[in-house]
């Protein structure tokens, strides 16, 4: 079944793709062993969960998802190891891409662009293992959010947020509890359609009038419908915590 959320579909690649790392670095001596030659068809498989594993590949036609490629191993003697292991890398990278565009089926296109948008800002399987990339460069970059990134400091959050602290008030905002209330923000009213961070529940962008709600732990930013959230709701309730806080049980 198709996964719901970017956020979602980018943690699923994510896994898999340190998966795949990890057989073709730190374990490639073990991966290596694995991939005989004198076995059947055999591929490479990044799990979720970051571990990886060599096997044959699925047996129904269609697969239920889509496969790494098959038969690495009748390669593997034939050529120099590092430049073996750059071919396992180059598939894997397309394989990589595959099944998460299979697993976003169900984006919009806000979402798609988003979601390639974070696949981008990592460097591919290949460009590690062949060097031009470091291992550092691999992990990745702290967001304010799983799979979002963070506003840069300049640029003010958007007047998509009506929940406030007094009626005729500016947008309240998550902040620190001995912090002074600062109300609202200049220029909450200049964002413009399509502008900010995509909700990262349904993908979708700001348009303008919409109600968005942002949460009181991450700060992240949520399509009100999306998140069965109201203006009236959001003025009488207290703190309210978003689905991936909730998830991860945050504070």
């Amino acid at each position: 079944m198709s996964m719901r959320s970017v956020e979602d579909v980018f943690q699923d690649f994510s896994g898999r793709r340190a998966g795949i790392l990890a057989a073709l670095t730190v374990d490639q001596e073990r991966f290596y062993t694995q991939a005989d030659p004198d076995r059947e068809n055999l591929c490479l498989y990044g799990n979720p969960d970051s571990s990886w594993e060599v096997d044959l590949p699925a047996e129904e036609v269609p697969p239920e998802m889509p496969e790494p490629a098959l038969g690495i191993n009748f390669a593997r003697d034939g050529m120099q190891k590092k430049d073996w292991l750059s071919l396992v890398a180059v598939h894997s990278d397309t394989w990589l891409l595959a099944v998460a565009f299979y697993n976003g089926a169900r984006l919009n296109r806000e979402g798609r662009e988003r979601l390639f948008e974070l696949i981008n800002e990592q460097p591919t399987c290949y460009e590690i293992v062949s060097g031009k990339a470091s291992r550092d460069a691999a992990k990745p970059k702290k967001r304010g959010a799983p799979g979002q990134p963070s506003r840069p400091p300049s640029m003010a959050p958007p007047a998509k947020i009506p929940r406030m602290s007094g009626p005729g008030q500016g947008p309240r905002r998550h902040r620190d509890d001995d912090e002074e209330d600062e109300g609202p923000v200049p220029g909450d009213d200049q964002y413009a359609d399509g502008e900010g961070d995509p909700c990262p529940n349904c993908g979708r962008v700001y348009r303008t009038g919409e109600f968005w709600i942002a949460c009181d732990f991450c700060d992240t930013w949520y399509d009100g419908k999306c998140v069965q959230m109201t203006p009236q709701r959001a003025q009488k309730m207290g703190k309210w915590r978003c689905p991936a806080c909730e998830r991860r049980g945050g504070h």
